[in-house]
């Protein structure tokens, strides 16, 4: 089975865990947009509780790491439901369509700064570094296929998509948070590495993502001018 059809498969699956609830928000009347804004309310959450946690954690308790992370999670289903929302309950619209895509931004952008903000407090140095370049792939993936679109080229190729950098991430801190919590006193490793390597991968991806994107851009570009 290949990567994109097992990701198919995980998100209709997820869809229909989830289809209850679309149907009792579009029954008591819950728009996609305040669906949207709560998600990034729930991630603005999640990054302060990093904050506090890098002002106020003793350097062995993950805890905040492994609640934030939990959050980053759960706020990621309101970024699957509004979407769902709005095509069940037939409220699409253009403007609805660029809220999300800015407000998910935004989520994005405080996520990482307050994993950004816990490791700097820690003084982890090179994972901060790590985390802030996972942010500038993040962002250039969205920011290639927005202007790729807007040229009118569909650009939606590439591995590391916004559902597999939130899983990721959040997956990374929630297993941070239990690891240190059961191992308690005498960790065999740093447990900061178990969110470290899953925003390794999300650096190293989503900017290989970008790239090709931006490669994918090129290719359709010729081939348009070849034609004419």
């Amino acid at each position: 089975m290949s990567f994109k059809t097992t990701r198919n498969w995980l998100q209709q699956t997820i869809y229909k865990i989830i289809a209850p609830v679309v149907h009792g928000m579009i029954r008591i009347g819950i728009t996609p947009n305040a669906i949207t804004a709560t998600g990034l309310v729930l991630n603005i959450i999640a990054a302060c509780i990093f904050i506090d946690g890098g002002l106020h954690a003793q350097a062995n308790d993950y805890s905040y790491v492994g609640w934030g992370g939990a959050l980053i999670l759960f706020a990621g289903l309101f970024d699957m439901m509004d979407g769902q929302v709005a095509r069940i309950g037939n409220m699409k619209s253009t403007f609805g369509a660029l809220f999300d895509s800015v407000l998910d931004r935004y989520s994005e952008l405080f996520t990482f700064f307050g994993i950004c903000s816990y490791l700097i407090l820690h003084n982890y140095t090179f994972e901060a570094i790590v985390a802030f370049i996972a942010l500038i792939g993040s962002l250039m993936v969205s920011y290639v296929r927005a202007r790729a679109e807007g040229l009118n080229i569909e650009c939606k190729v590439g591995l590391m998509q916004r559902p597999e950098r939130v899983v990721l991430t959040s997956l990374g801190a929630v297993c941070c948070g239990v690891y240190a919590y059961f191992a308690e006193e005498s960790p065999a490793f740093d447990p900061i590495w178990i969110l470290t390597i899953p925003l390794l991968f999300v650096a190293i991806f989503s900017n290989i993502t970008a790239f090709g994107r931006l490669r994918h851009c090129y290719r359709v570009m010729k081939a348009m001018e070849n034609e004419k």
